[in-house]
Formats: structure tokens, C-alpha cells, sequence
């Protein structure tokens, strides 16, 4: 059982409920169902599941504040959220409240599957191309930063130096190897352009700059990135 796909379903429709995890469970899927935000939530969090089905409108924790709550703990789970005509549902909405499509109620079965295969399918090619530290989300094919949710604008010769540190991670790395890799050989500045670089990363990336806890100081070589 462990090594199918879990699929969460969050709906307080109970009838509805069922009639989607009979139909995930023919289709290979192992659902697990919550009545409620608060339990959906809990699950999220205890089941880890593969991609999540979640109900716009739910008592209590509500279907938007469920998907806030589960991108602030920083989980990538996919979401697919299920709402009713009547709800205003639109990409920014989606966007904001980290959801990755929406299926409108009543929705047919093959719709729903076809949902869940595309997202599922999205994701598992994102995966490796979407890198963590701390509360901070860095996506290579997008080139977008997230702290916290929220987009960090950075400079290009910022966003080489955060990547290459991200796919040096702890390594003793000396200004000079830094300045070669990310600027270029050819490339006049010296050995302080780093640590001036390093500076900024630190103000946008770090809980406290002064005290750094991912991007470190070697003393006598360079830097040290630890996530």
C-alpha cells in the first residue's frame, strides 16, 4: 500500500467524498479523506500525500487559508482545488494561496482524472529543478525566488552566485574559485565583488545578516553554504 500515490481529499461533502475516493482507489490511488480544514491540514502535514483535493468552501479553516497555511509550512504538495460555479476562482487567486489548478463542481470523472494526471505529472518533473533552503524557494526553470510565499527580486549576478552556492552546498569555496565560476574569468572585478554579493544575499536571505546560518564565512578561504 505504501508505494501508491496518496491522494487527500477535503471536502465536508460527505457523499462527494466517497464518490471520489472509489473512484481514485479503481484508478490505483490510495485516498485518504478530511471532513475539514483543521483535519485536512493535520493530514497534510502527518500523511504527507502526493497531491491534495481540497473543497474552496469548508467550515472553519476555509479551502484558501487551508492551501496558505500548507505552502507556509513549506510543503510543495500539489493542490488541485474543487469549487462551485458561484465561486470567483481565478488564476492570481490561485497563485496567491500556492494552489496548482482548480475543477469546477459538478465535474465529470474523467475530468477530475485527467486533472490529477497533469498536475502529477507537472510536479514530478519540477521537482528536482526546485531548490530549498530555509523558508526560501528557488525554481531554476522559472528563475524565481519565494521567501515566506513572496517573491524576491534579486540581480542576475545574485541570482548565479545564490545557484552556484545552492549547487555547491557544503563546500569550502575560495573567493577567487566564486568569482571565476559566477563572473567569468574575463571579468575585471576583484575578489571583494563577492563579498559585497555575499552581503546582499545574506540581507534578502538570512533571519539575521549579521549572523549568518546558510551563507558562512571560511576564514582564511571564502565561503561555505549550508542549507
Amino acid at each position: 500500500m505504501s508505494s501508491l500515490q496518496k491522494i487527500l481529499v477535503v471536502d465536508d461533502d460527505t457523499e462527494l467524498r466517497e464518490t471520489v475516493s472509489i473512484l481514485l482507489e479503481r484508478e490505483g490511488f490510495l485516498p485518504i479523506q478530511a471532513v475539514d480544514g483543521e483535519l485536512g491540514l493535520e493530514k497534510a502535514l502527518s500523511v504527507k500525500p502526493t497531491l491534495m483535493l481540497v473543497d474552496l468552501r469548508l467550515p472553519g479553516l476555509s479551502g484558501i487559508e487551508l492551501c496558505k497555511q500548507i505552502r507556509a509550512q513549506r510543503l510543495t504538495t500539489p493542490i488541485i482545488i474543487l469549487s462551485a460555479v458561484r465561486d470567483e476562482v481565478d488564476k492570481v487567486l490561485l497563485l496567491e494561496i500556492g494552489a496548482d489548478d482548480y475543477v469546477v463542481k459538478p465535474f465529470g470523472t474523467r475530468e477530475l482524472l485527467a486533472r490529477i494526471r497533469a498536475v502529477l505529472r507537472r510536479s514530478a518533473g519540477e521537482v528536482a529543478r526546485i531548490l530549498h533552503f530555509g523558508d526560501v524557494e528557488v525554481d531554476l526553470d522559472r528563475r524565481t525566488i519565494l521567501r515566506n510565499g513572496k517573491e524576491v527580486r534579486v540581480t542576475p549576478a545574485e541570482y548565479n552566485l545564490l545557484t552556484f552556492f545552492l549547487q555547491n552546498m557544503d563546500r569550502a569555496l575560495s573567493r577567487d574559485v566564486i568569482l571565476n565560476s559566477v563572473w567569468g574569468y574575463d571579468f575585471y572585478p576583484n575578489t571583494r565583488t563577492v563579498d559585497a554579493h555575499v552581503v546582499k544575499l545574506r540581507q534578502k536571505f538570512e533571519q539575521e545578516p549579521a549572523a549568518p546560518k546558510h551563507f558562512l564565512t571560511v576564514h582564511g578561504v571564502g565561503y561555505r553554504f549550508l542549507s
